[in-house]
């Protein structure tokens, strides 16, 4: 299990090192941002499990950093906590209700007592379900939620990706190694999503499984799903040791004994937009987007292709 992220947002030296030194010391990992501009790229780019956040900031204020959290579908089920001189009830009502932030704490303030309001945070995000424990993408009910909200309205795309060949990877390298290759694929979809995606977009992670989730919009899902699958097959053989990335596949032991080839890894995704429906319920859109998907890694097949495969639904062409 990976360590879970703690993004603190602090322009006061003392104070930034402070709780980074002891954040640390409990065993997370913890990125610290002086700005707020700053602290929303960290975000973007790797978005955190907690922010403990100031208020007073040189370039804004601690409550639109909030606000911009709780605006993205992405960040928007991360807990906050402000950590902050100003005490005043209206700065209270600010934080707690319009921010809808979990704590608003006033400085001077107890780090253990900060320690015990952020580990029990976290835990209400691990009961919830709220973040993959390896990627720490949203996943369970978070993406069900935005799967509802998609529904109800048009104008969108989901791409179902799959790892092929992850179970078979993880026999013959290891557990450890397997966190290692979901890390990339969720650092990837991050990468293309920033790059080519807009601020609405989503990424998410099945609870069980090598599963992603993407949403975006129709005219942007093909570029960004090509951008991944080309970004894959050309890294994933670093994951390999040299002579199974030399042959192209490892062998593997399957339940009746016998030894298999397995090719190297690769994704096969399926594309679905709100031209393909109507979907009734997010149950119904889950099924269409898996049999699209298991379609992409079929024709793959059919074609003798060992590398990533795109599909998409009813109304679009490959």
């Amino acid at each position: 299990m990976s360590k879970e992220r703690i993004l603190v947002v602090e322009d006061a030296p003392d104070i930034s090192s402070l709780l980074k030194i002891y954040f640390t010391s409990q065993g997370y990992e913890v990125l610290v941002a002086m700005r707020g501009q700053v602290a929303l790229e960290l975000c973007r780019k790797a978005p955190p499990n907690l922010a403990l956040l100031d208020v007073n900031l040189p370039d804004m204020e601690g409550y639109d950093i909030g606000r911009a959290l709780r605006a993205s579908p992405r960040t928007r089920h991360i807990p906050i906590i402000f950590l902050t001189a100003r005490g005043e009830r209206r700065d209270r009502l600010i934080g707690l209700g319009e921010v809808q932030a979990q704590y608003y704490i006033v400085k001077p303030f107890d780090i253990e007592e900060v320690h015990t309001i952020v580990k029990n945070q976290l835990e209400e995000a691990r009961r919830k379900n709220q973040s993959h424990p390896v990627t720490h993408l949203p996943t369970a009910e978070i993406i069900n939620d935005h799967l509802r909200t998609l529904l109800s309205t048009s104008g969108w795309a989901l791409a179902l990706l799959h790892i092929n060949g992850f179970e078979s990877f993880i026999q013959s390298y290891g557990t450890v190694v397997g966190e290692d290759v979901l890390k990339y694929v969720a650092l990837l979809l991050n990468d293309a999503i920033n790059e080519l995606g807009g601020v609405n977009d989503f990424i998410g992670q099945m609870v069980v499984g090598p599963d992603f989730v993407i949403t975006t919009s129709p005219e942007r899902v093909k570029a960004i799903c090509e951008r991944i699958i080309a970004s894959f097959d050309e890294q994933i053989g670093l994951h390999y040791n040299y002579k199974h990335r030399k042959q192209g596949y490892i062998e593997v032991v399957d339940e009746n004994g016998v030894t298999r080839q397995v090719p190297l890894m690769s994704l096969s995704v399926g594309v679905l937009t709100s031209n393909d429906g109507p979907f009734y319920d997010i149950r119904e859109l889950n099924e269409t987007a898996e049999e699209t998907r298991q379609k992409a890694f079929a024709l793959a097949r059919e074609q003798g292709l060992k590398k990533s495969f795109l599909c998409f639904g009813r109304v679009h062409s490959t």
